[in-house]
């Protein structure tokens, strides 16, 4: 794998979401941020909140799409253009329904498994063979109850749990980040067991 120089982070813009559990991208994105000592700021040329970093001897982005999440593709796709960031180089950070909450996983290419950020995402990169960071944030137990539960903030229970895979994903994101996958997945798997 290449040496990873984008993490977007997928979430809804807007202090309505902020809270919210699809929101789980843009909280990873946000303590990398924190961690390494970067701000995000506006770019409009990709409709987005973007922070550059040295994560572990490597130059990255940090990207929070402002489109909203059904449409975050194109954001990423302009910035990955622009910057000439081949797909095998983007970890993208997303909430996955089909983990519990304190949950984590990595996982090369893949289709997109209802989600519907990476359904607009693959098409909008031209293909799926990118990293994937999925935080699971649980599920209400039917279908559709999805679209409230995704949209609503987690309980304080829930956020502990999910700040503490946010936290165990960060651990190895040098691991990640030097393109060193089977490493980071072997880790963060055997924690999750």
């Amino acid at each position: 794998m290449a040496a990873v120089a984008l993490v977007a982070g997928l979430g809804n813009p807007g202090t309505r979401y902020a809270q919210t559990r699809h929101n789980a991208g843009f909280w990873f994105v946000d303590e990398v941020a924190s961690r390494c000592g970067a701000r995000f700021a506006a770019d409009n040329r990709y409709r987005s909140e973007v922070a550059r970093c040295n994560l572990h001897g490597h130059d990255c982005r940090l990207q929070k799409p402002q489109a909203f999440m059904n449409c975050s593709g194109g954001p990423v796709a302009a910035l990955a253009r622009f910057y000439q960031i081949p797909r095998n180089a983007i970890l993208v950070v997303h909430d996955d329904l089909d983990l519990p909450a304190g949950t984590v996983r990595l996982k090369k290419d893949g289709g997109h498994g209802g989600h519907n950020g990476l359904r607009d995402l693959i098409p909008q990169l031209g293909g799926s063979d990118f990293l994937r960071l999925r935080i699971g944030i649980g599920h209400p137990g039917h279908r559709d109850d999805v679209t409230g539960y995704v949209l609503k903030p987690a309980t304080r229970a829930e956020r502990g749990l999910i700040d503490q895979a946010i936290g165990a994903a960060i651990d190895v994101l040098p691991r990640i980040v030097a393109g060193d996958i089977e490493a980071a997945m072997n880790v963060l798997h055997t924690q999750a067991d």
